[in-house]
């Protein structure tokens, strides 16, 4: 009997001992830095800059309604007046109908340039009487800048310019060029301002060093398991599309309706779709996220993330259990448009639906093509596909990602950083042709609260943390060029 039993708990032993010794050896990703450097900056006038420019209504043209030319003007001509050593010593150009590139030439012209990015486009703001403060009003009250563009993504492109001016001021002189680029249509997929700069640049035979575009905040609160403020960069994201489904019918009149009408197989579809999702897969940034910041987490969850190799599918299973952790680990499908019969009494046609398509790396829009029409399994559903597929995975083994993560560290010490997968789209997929350190940060701490301003109501952003975004930028650039 004992004979039987050690057989029994040899193999359970043995696997206990490789799971406590990976836990054991799972050590922090995170990297020392010394302190930044002091960086000057007048947060009661950059704050007050950064509201005026909210002031400007820059909302991209779309579905039909043009953009209000002179709004985008009128902001450009402030930066001209706000930042006149930018507009003096760098060489600027227009792309595009409202869109900029800013190039600052380093002394050294055999070194690729660092760019950095942001938009002046803002989206719409939605029943305007109910914001605390005017969406357009860019008013500074009790430590904040309120205005439709604070977060998303306003405050970022000032904040960049905000530190290139200071650092002209100081004399310094860049060995490796910068580049700055802010497109004016990024809320409607950037086809005249960042699809252009990019363009531009492959047709100059331009290759990145590395790209910072908007992205994911300093999260606080935001990955569970995890106590300090963890700085989330996007090191991919989520490609874009949609999935139309039809199916047609000779229609007539709803009295004498057939056994099932055209509206009665699509809605089968649609529900075999929802009860069939893709599969989850941890992988990309959203494994490259816990493997940054799992050594930080209690004994518990570090025994879980030091061997994802057995806790994959468990881990998978936790995560597909909320929408915002499903999305980070699976490519979704979303019915958000419906249209059949005109009017009661008549059977429809047609019967269609759209659905919004989030792609995760890996996944391919063809693949989306064959798990619907598997799924659906019926001749009688039309299936079109189309969109933009996901983007490629950035390296973690390059000086752009070192610099970056340095930086992170230096300026906000009590930070984490750690990759992740951005599962909105941003002007930075255009980039990865140019560059493999690709990355996506907005240098801001941001708790859940936050994120339900951006593109919400209220949107706002700390006096306080728009300067501690000035310096981070600034330091960001002494790293990245000298």
């Amino acid at each position: 009997m004992k004979r039987v039993l050690l057989v029994l708990l040899t193999p359970i032993l043995l696997l206990a001992g490789v799971l406590v010794a990976r836990t054991l050896r799972f050590d922090s990703r995170q990297v020392p830095a010394e302190p930044a450097a002091p960086f000057p900056v007048d947060a009661t006038a950059a704050s007050e800059r950064l509201a005026e420019a909210l002031r400007h209504r820059t909302i991209a043209a779309s579905d039909g309604v043009s953009a209000d030319d002179a709004a985008f003007q009128a902001l450009h001509a402030r930066f001209v007046t706000w930042f006149p050593r930018v507009h003096a010593q760098l060489v600027h150009e227009t792309v595009g109908v409202h869109s900029h590139l800013y190039t600052w030439k380093g002394s050294e012209s055999g070194l690729a340039p660092v760019l950095l990015m942001g938009h002046l486009d803002v989206v719409p703001a939605e029943a305007e009487a109910t914001w605390s403060h005017p969406p357009f009003g860019g008013t500074v009250a009790d430590g904040y800048v309120y205005g439709r563009g604070a977060l998303d993504d306003k405050g970022s492109v000032l904040a960049i310019l905000e530190a290139v001016e200071g650092l002209l001021a100081e004399g310094y002189a860049p060995r490796r060029t910068v580049m700055l680029a802010f497109g004016a249509d990024e809320e409607v997929g950037g086809h005249d301002g960042a699809a252009r700069v990019a363009a531009l640049l492959r047709e100059r035979g331009v290759r990145l060093e590395s790209v910072l575009d908007e992205g994911g905040p300093i999260g606080v609160g935001l990955v569970p398991g995890v106590a300090a403020p963890v700085a989330l960069v996007g090191v991919a994201e989520k490609g874009s599309g949609r999935v139309e489904l039809t199916v047609r019918s000779t229609g007539g009149h709803a009295s004498m309706p057939p056994p099932q009408t055209a509206a009665n197989t699509l809605a089968q579809a649609l529900v075999r779709l929802e009860d069939n999702p893709f599969p989850p897969a941890l992988r990309g940034g959203t494994r490259a996220l816990f493997e940054s910041v799992g050594p930080e987490m209690g004994f518990g969850m570090r025994l879980l993330f030091a061997n994802t190799w057995l806790f994959a599918p468990l881990l998978e299973r936790r995560m597909a259990a909320s929408p915002s952790t499903n999305a980070s680990i699976r490519t979704t499908l979303a019915a958000t448009m419906l249209e059949a019969s005109p009017k009661p009494n008549v059977l429809p046609a047609q019967a269609r639906a759209v659905l919004n398509v989030r792609l995760l790396p890996g996944d391919s829009l063809e693949d989306v093509r064959d798990h619907v029409r598997k799924v659906v399994e019926d001749e009688r559903v039309e299936i079109a596909v189309e969109g933009d597929e996901a983007s490629p995975v950035s390296r973690l083994d390059t000086e752009g990602w070192r610099q970056l993560q340095r930086t992170i560290r230096q300026v906000f010490p009590d930070v984490l950083v750690g990759p992740f997968l951005t599962v909105a789209a941003t002007d930075a997929r255009y980039f990865h042709p140019l560059s493999d350190s690709v990355y996506r940060f907005v240098p801001v701490r941001l708790n859940r609260e936050d994120l339900t301003r951006m593109h919400g109501r209220d949107e706002r952003l700390s006096v306080e943390e728009h300067a501690a975004a000035i310096r981070f930028y600034a330091q960001y650039l002494r790293n990245t060029t000298r």
